[in-house]
């Protein structure tokens, strides 16, 4: 089956295309051309821009389920929601929880992915904790933060670690150089993440080989005194470091538009990742809601587009859907479309190591959103197949 689509923009690694029609064939992209090739299904983009699928590397949940709800339906439920926003490629993300509670979550993860329940691709998980500092919890529940355990992390990675992409841990905490280490020796992308360290705490694991940073500047130190003495908090840090990348969530709450400018300046757009962070609010009314597992959730109320603690002293994560990040960066924060779409595709799967996912070229998956000049979303393929919007 091939598809043709014209009339659009392309939005191309380096370059917006327009004339040219796209060719999708056998769940890839075809060819990118002037030329006429036989076609079986055609679609109008009407003068929009084609982009590629979105990539959401960190989220919780949406359209009222948690990714940790327990059994599929949450999975497929979430992932769907997440879907018809432009997110074709997914990392359901857990929480801080026990040990059981992850390890079922690993399996159904496990089960939709060879059972091929989600139309959007789940290219692994994400393990947002429970190796964090107390103090930068967030809305993360406090019964289950704790320091690394070897002999818990080594049978999660023994039994998981072909569906764990990345984990997000504290630096300073006992054995965390060791487990940083563990993560990359089984190619899982480590990333700091809910920490308080400073500089000197931060240092002997990026040595080991982290180089990530979990929404930046939520959940984490910045410059700080010990004593009459300055130091480098883990946002200083990531500014003076090589190498660093850092993953914002870009929903117009968490960070402001003048401070995403800041980060592009220190970073420019090869090195930040946009994430929603979404959790089971997103696509829901506002109002009470609740963050992670029923049974083991902290409580939240949905408000002012995000999501809070009751007390509303911290976010609880977002609500969020991916276009929601590349309107933002795009309308307040001034980015052009193509440097958002980067963020949005490119980067991620530079990161996950997806060679076949985040750009337009051919041989690539043939994940595409159609959006306007309002980065609505008109139209949304998942490796060539249509996705139903309503």
């Amino acid at each position: 089956m091939i598809t043709k689509i014209k009339n659009g923009k392309l939005i191309l690694p380096d370059e917006i295309c327009i004339g040219k029609d796209l060719y999708l064939e056998n769940e890839q992209i075809r060819a990118i051309t002037t030329e006429k090739m036989p076609y079986d299904i055609e679609i109008d983009a009407g003068g929009n821009y084609v982009s590629p699928g979105f990539i959401d590397m960190h989220v919780h949940g949406g359209g009222g389920a948690d990714f940790m709800d327990g059994g599929t339906d949450a999975i497929v439920k979430a992932a769907k929601l997440h879907l018809m926003h432009g997110t074709t490629t997914i990392l359901p993300t857990a929480l801080s929880s026990s040990m059981p509670v992850l390890e079922e979550f690993l399996k159904d993860v496990e089960t939709v992915q060879k059972e091929a329940l989600s139309q959007a691709d789940i290219a692994g998980v994400h393990i947002e904790g429970p190796y964090f500092a107390d103090a930068q919890r967030g809305a993360q529940n406090p019964d289950y933060i704790k320091a690394p355990e070897p002999a818990e992390y080594q049978y999660m990675i023994e039994k998981y670690g072909h569906i764990i992409k990345r984990w997000s841990f504290a630096p300073e905490l006992p054995g965390s150089v060791e487990f940083c280490k563990t993560l990359v020796a089984n190619g899982i992308l480590p990333s700091f993440g809910h920490t308080d360290a400073i500089y000197e705490e931060l240092l002997p694991v990026y040595e080991a080989g982290c180089r990530m940073f979990t929404h930046f500047y939520s959940g984490m130190s910045m410059l700080t005194r010990r004593g009459p003495y300055r130091k480098l908090g883990a946002v200083e840090s990531a500014y003076l470091l090589d190498g660093t990348q850092v993953e914002i969530i870009a929903d117009n709450c968490h960070l402001p538009p003048e401070l995403l400018r800041l980060i592009l300046k220190g970073f420019g757009t090869e090195r930040v990742s946009l994430v929603t962070d979404a959790m089971r609010g997103a696509g829901m009314p506002e109002g009470e809601s609740a963050l992670g597992r029923i049974g083991e959730e902290m409580p939240c109320i949905i408000t002012d587009g995000v999501a809070m603690l009751p007390d509303k002293t911290s976010f609880a994560g977002s609500v969020a859907t991916t276009d929601r990040l590349v309107r933002t960066m795009v309308q307040k924060a001034g980015v052009s479309v193509l440097d958002a779409i980067r963020m949005m595709s490119e980067n991620p799967a530079r990161l996950l190591g997806l060679s076949q996912k985040g750009s337009i070229k051919p041989g690539m998956d043939a994940d595409i959103v159609i959006f306007d000049e309002a980065i609505t979303v008109k139209t949304v393929l998942a490796k060539g197949k249509k996705v139903n919007l309503s």
